[in-house]
């Protein structure tokens, strides 16, 4: 007997998508496992730093936070390659998830040197994302483009911050930080060059807002 091939709309397919990826977020040991850099990290050859106890719980809590600000960039530019007009865009989108991927690994790596966990609520972090992505995306690709170059711009913010409060004795940790800031500037710069339309002062608020919600519980759990 002859299958059936199942063909799935574009909505189905979204839901699928998003399953696969919560999935693989609810399970963070395991989606470690699976995480392939494909740069070293710029941290390879730095020896550890001796770090007090209150130091490496301070410094971790941070890189949780950069943790998942990765996790929720995958989010975002996955939900926003779903949605996305064109396929330049949908590319665009997906090369920078790969890129993504390699601050990704590096935090993860560093977590746990630093033995701390990820933040437990990932999985809530990143349904958030993918859906701001999405609907991004729906919006119309410049408009996307727009939450992209602005989002990657608080990210750098963010990273100017933590490199003021880590020791300069742990280079390790500012080594990855120093790194992730360059790509996300990259990031910024070829979205809005690409056409991205700035966002209304309201939307760049409201992005800054429920990021001050995320980084402070993310911090400590």
């Amino acid at each position: 007997m002859q299958q059936t091939k199942k063909h799935h709309s574009g909505v189905d397919k979204l839901i699928l998508k998003f399953d696969h990826a919560l999935k693989r977020v609810a399970q963070p040991n395991t989606a470690a496992t699976t995480l392939v850099a494909t740069r070293p990290s710029p941290a390879e050859d730095e020896p550890e730093s001796a770090l007090s106890e209150q130091e490496k719980k301070h410094i971790g809590g941070l890189m949780r936070i950069n943790h998942t600000g990765e996790v929720c960039a995958q989010a975002l530019y996955k939900g926003q390659a779903t949605t996305a007009k064109t396929s330049d865009v949908q590319e665009q989108m997906q090369h920078a998830a790969l890129e993504e991927i390699d601050h990704l690994a590096w935090c993860e790596e560093r977590l746990k040197e630093l033995q701390v966990k990820p933040s437990r609520f990932n999985h809530a972090w990143y349904g958030l994302s993918y859906s701001l992505g999405a609907i991004a995306g729906f919006a119309g690709d410049r408009w996307s483009l727009g939450f992209v170059a602005e989002t990657e711009k608080q990210v750098c913010r963010h990273l100017d911050k933590h490199m003021q409060q880590i020791p300069n004795k742990d280079r390790k940790t500012r080594k990855i930080i120093a790194q992730m800031k360059v790509d996300e500037a990259e990031h910024a710069t070829v979205a809005e060059q690409a056409g991205g339309y700035p966002l209304p002062i309201i939307m760049r608020a409201a992005m800054r807002m429920m990021s001050k919600v995320m980084t402070t519980i993310t911090y400590r759990f």
